[in-house]
Parts: structure tokens; C-alpha cells; sequence
């Protein structure tokens, strides 16, 4: 075999996809099977705009007020909090102004990268039909707010990210229904989202093995076991057990509710930045989700993380109608800089990291897919992958 993925997520089952592309046989094995990840109850949005690594001095502003809600956009339960304070010290020295700065820039490499490569892809892979250009309404409660945010708005116009501030009238026109609180907001129109992104998750399983790809339902303990010329860990938030170096990786544990299709007339994507969470229209339902609880992969599901984001989401949606919903628990890998690992590993150079995307595993799947691809195939990286080295840390 010419190389063997492991993980069937959208990273994954991407970088599968882009190696089969360059003549190569491949192999994937995932323990739960194609989508059982976080790639089935993510948001559907490819994010581009967002440049602006998580760890960042605003984050910090804002987490002392957010920890102290256990139902709130930033939490960590008593029992991990003192498992995750090393992760919480890299954190924090992420957020220096220079190794922010550092972090944008590598962020800002690879959205573009990802953004270039997504719809040749989507044509490729027969998927292009289920890409949406409805853009994204963040909203604001104060001019306050609004004006706490132009920095990260500066930074996107610096880039050229096309943007437009808005008043509540203005906003109403983009989307009916919303909270007269909400005073403020900011419109992106080149946001682009999918479908349902499990449903393209398990369309590009079937693609690769239309094209003669081995997709096989198996638990890897061992990665340099394995029988291949080349190997990609792509496990998402399970990938830092299997890679031979000691990487630190935590586990944002996401939660989200998806509604009936008619639960509202919802336009287009919209962020409640200052609660942490967005409510998305997918072709199979209205979902709202988000937030962060830095919990691990073994402690069980806290569904009233769900139950409150619902509960806010009908109070900013006055007409949204909250029955009939089914909840989900998802797992995003995540690096105290907020950069994924791309690269080969340093102990074993068969072992190609592509893992640790956060928030961002659908928006720069594709991205990743084609360094994945240039790597294996001895091609120089599409653009420079140092900041991206699992020997950063």
C-alpha cells in the first residue's frame, strides 16, 4: 500500500482524496467508521475569515468572566483543571502580542491555501453542488461591543477580507427576527458554508472508494506497525495517543442542538460572538452550537451546555421554535496556539501529522489535503509549514 490514513474524518478522507488524485493506492482506517467525529456536528461553515488565532490577549480578557459560568462560552470542569493547566500556560504564552502575530500570519497562510484549493476540490470529488454562499451576520449588543472588535476586523481589511458594519435596520433586511438587543453587527459576505457536513463527510467516503479506495472500520494502536510506505494521522482529537511525539493536544468538547428545518427562517449563519456559540441553516435541520469546555475525551456529556445555548438562542430568535431537537457532543482537537500539526514526524519520517485543527477542520481540510499530498509525493509544501511542525512545542 502506498499510504494508509488513519482517521475518516474530513481531514482525513480529504488528504485521502487529494493522494488517489496524484496516481497513489490508499487506504483509510477510522474506529467508528466515515463522520463519526466531530465532522458530523460541526457547524458547516468554511471560515476563512477567520484569521485570528483563539489564543489571543482579547480571549484572555474575556475568560475570567466566562470561567466563572459553568454553563458559559469558556468553561473547564473543577476535576480537569489541574490536568489541563500545562496546556493553560502554553495557552496563555500564545497569547503574547509577537507570537500572535506569528500565529496570524501561519493561520492566514493556510485559510488562503484552503480557500484556493476548496472548490477545484469540491469539483473534483463530485461535491461542489452542496457549497453555499449565504456569508455570516456576527451581531453585537453595544456599540461597545462593535467597537471592541475593529481591531480583528482591521486585521481581516488588511488581508483584503471584504466586510460591512452594520445598524439593526440594516441587519433586519439580511435576517428577519432577530432581538431588538442585538444594536450592532457585521456582515462577510465571502462566507461560504455546506450543506450538512456529515452528509459531505460520507460523500467523500464514497467517492475515494468509488475510486478504488480501501476504507476499512479499525482501531490503530500502533502506527509504525502498519504496512505502508507512507502513514497520515488525521485522528483528530484521539491522534496525540498514536503520534510518536509527545504533542499537546486537548479536546474542546462541543456541544450543539439541531432543530426541524422550519424551526426558523434562517438567512444565513449567525455568530453571537459575546456568547460563544452560532446557529447554522443546514439542509437537514437549523443548528445551534458552539463554545468551549476543555474537558478531555473520557468525561461524560454535560448536555446543559446544549440546553443553554437553546435557551439563548430563542430569546435572540424570539420566533424560534426549540422542540424536537436532537443534541450532539462532538470532540475538536486543539493546540494551545490554535495552529494544527502538519508535517512528518521527526521519529518515524513515514508518519505525516494532519491533526489539531480546532474549530477549523472542515475550513482548511482541503488546505491540508493538498501539503499532505505534496509532502508524500516529495513536492515542494504549497506554503511554508514550519509554523505547523509538531517540533514547535
Amino acid at each position: 500500500m502506498d499510504a494508509i490514513v488513519i482517521g475518516a474524518g474530513v481531514v482525513g478522507l480529504s488528504s485521502a482524496l487529494a493522494l488517489q488524485a496524484r496516481g497513489l493506492r490508499v487506504m483509510v482506517l477510522d474506529r467508528s467508521g466515515p463522520a463519526a467525529g466531530a465532522s458530523a456536528g460541526n457547524a458547516g461553515a468554511f471560515a476563512f475569515t477567520d484569521i485570528l488565532p483563539l489564543a489571543s490577549p482579547g480571549i484572555l480578557r474575556k475568560a475570567p468572566g466566562w470561567l466563572i459560568d459553568p454553563l458559559g462560552p469558556l468553561s473547564v470542569p473543577p476535576a480537569y483543571a489541574l490536568r489541563i493547566a500545562p496546556w493553560m500556560y502554553r495557552f496563555w504564552r500564545a497569547c503574547s502580542p509577537a507570537r500572535v502575530a506569528a500565529s496570524t500570519a501561519a493561520q492566514t497562510a493556510l485559510m488562503d491555501l484552503s480557500k484556493a484549493e476548496l472548490e477545484p476540490f469540491l469539483r473534483a470529488t463530485g461535491t461542489h453542488h452542496m457549497l453555499r454562499r449565504d456569508g455570516n451576520l456576527q451581531v453585537y449588543e453595544s456599540q461597545a461591543e462593535l467597537d471592541a472588535s475593529l481591531p480583528g476586523w482591521q486585521a481581516r481589511a488588511d488581508h483584503g477580507i471584504e466586510f460591512q458594519h452594520m445598524r439593526a435596520d440594516e441587519m433586519a433586511v439580511l435576517q428577519p427576527g432577530l432581538s431588538p438587543r442585538f444594536t450592532h453587527g457585521t456582515f462577510t459576505p465571502g462566507w461560504f458554508s455546506i450543506d450538512d457536513p456529515r452528509l459531505f463527510t460520507l460523500a467523500l467516503a464514497e467517492r475515494f472508494t468509488a475510486n478504488g479506495g480501501i476504507l476499512r472500520q479499525d482501531e490503530v494502536t500502533d502506527p509504525a506497525s502498519l504496512q505502508a510506505r507512507h502513514i497520515i494521522l488525521a485522528a483528530g482529537a484521539h491522534s496525540h495517543r498514536l503520534a510518536p511525539e509527545k504533542i499537546p493536544l486537548e479536546t474542546e468538547r462541543g456541544y450543539n442542538t439541531t432543530l426541524p428545518a422550519d424551526a426558523f427562517d434562517l438567512r444565513r449563519q449567525i455568530t453571537f460572538g459575546g456568547h460563544g456559540f452560532v446557529i447554522s441553516r443546514l439542509s437537514t435541520g437549523i443548528r445551534v452550537g458552539g463554545a468551549v469546555e476543555l474537558g478531555g475525551l473520557e468525561r461524560p456529556p454535560n448536555f446543559k451546555r446544549a440546553e443553554a445555548m437553546l435557551k439563548k438562542a430563542a430569546a435572540f430568535l424570539p420566533g424560534l421554535r426549540t422542540t424536537g431537537g436532537t443534541q450532539w457532543m462532538g470532540f475538536r482537537p486543539s493546540l494551545p496556539d490554535s495552529l494544527p500539526v502538519i508535517g512528518p514526524s521527526r521519529a518515524d519520517p513515514r508518519i505525516i501529522h494532519a491533526f489539531g485543527h480546532g474549530h477549523l477542520g472542515l475550513t482548511q481540510a482541503a488546505g491540508t489535503a493538498r501539503l499532505v499530498a505534496d509532502l508524500v509525493t516529495g513536492a515542494a509544501p504549497a506554503i511554508d509549514i514550519t509554523p505547523f511542525s509538531a517540533q514547535r512545542f
